[in-house]
């Protein structure tokens, strides 16, 4: 039941991204890193309907996690890259090439040789502590860098730094998620008592944001992967942190571990840089009213002038 609740958020995560993506590239610059943005897309059908669809895709992962641990789901999460390229080759008729084929199987080749070789169990949200919390904050300092080096940068490197800020938040509202849910399972009431869901809830609007102004800013094959690649390995992070998960670390399950791991950060790469994306967002282009494919250049051309 687990890998199902995994597969099926992925699905509407993939969904939810690409609407938003469609959505939120063709606000105003002006809206850039600011709460603004979001007042803004909330004026726009196809978002909401994208938002609704992530929101789905993290009911069906928080359903996974309150079963199975962190490092366990994560890696299914990412498969919403391969579903998000799916939809594009059903709304647009764009056939899949070797390049994505490949992709698609070196990223599920990396989930099941990690899941095998860490053979990832033991968690317990219950026993998390403030030590462990202190030291995940690692992971918020290291979004918070790449927000402030986006802020430096221009061009297509801009967006691939929030979208990077974007996964890891993401990773760590799935850590909450998990912790939030056992707080569920003490008791309605002692849920509005606990610190998590209103932890939760921010950085789940912060996440939100960060990855609008990625989706605003850059295109679909350069935000999208990255996002996808950032999420897990965060949330997996979190998991052997927080919620002291453990994973094998003999030096054969170790190599294992690692190969996974770089086989679907390999995948995504191969599937978010595939003609299919490219073709895709030539065809959403074609498609908004307001937004040219000249305007699309000169926005990334004024981001990197003002830097």
């Amino acid at each position: 039941m687990t890998y199902l609740l995994g597969v099926a958020a992925a699905i509407f995560l993939g969904l939810g991204f690409t609407l938003q993506q469609h959505a939120a590239a063709s606000a105003p610059a002006s809206d850039f890193l600011r709460i603004r943005l979001l007042i803004d897309l909330l004026h726009k059908p196809i978002w909401i309907v994208g938002v609704l669809s992530m929101i789905a895709g993290q009911v069906l992962s928080a359903m996974a996690l309150a079963t199975a641990d962190v490092s366990l789901v994560e890696p299914l999460l990412s498969a919403n890259v391969l579903f998000a390229l799916i939809l594009a080759r059903l709304l647009y008729h764009q056939p899949l090439g070797l390049r994505e084929w490949s992709g698609s199987l070196v990223l599920s080749a990396g989930v099941g040789v990690f899941l095998w070789a860490g053979d990832p169990r033991g968690g317990d949200p219950d026993t998390d502590s403030l030590l462990r919390w202190v030291l995940a904050i690692g992971v918020l300092l290291l979004a918070q860098l790449c927000v402030v080096e986006a802020r430096r940068r221009g061009g297509e490197v801009r967006p691939m730094l929030l979208a990077a800020a974007a996964g890891l938040l993401f990773g760590v509202q799935d850590g909450l998620t998990r912790r939030a849910t056992a707080a569920w399972h003490a008791g309605i009431a002692k849920i509005f008592l606990h610190w998590a869901p209103y932890t939760l809830i921010a950085i789940g609007i912060v996440a939100m944001l960060l990855a609008q102004s990625a989706f605003e800013t850059g295109r679909l094959r350069t935000t999208l992967p990255v996002i996808a690649a950032a999420e897990p390995l965060a949330g997996i992070a979190m998991g052997v942190i927080v919620f002291g998960e453990r994973v094998r670390l003999d030096t054969l399950p170790l190599a294992g571990e690692a190969c996974g791991l770089a086989a679907i950060v390999a995948g995504v790469v191969l599937v978010g840089t595939s003609q299919n994306f490219r073709q895709l967002e030539q065809a959403l282009l074609r498609r908004r009213p307001r937004l040219s494919h000249r305007h699309a250049d000169l926005r990334l051309t004024r981001n990197h002038t003002v830097d």
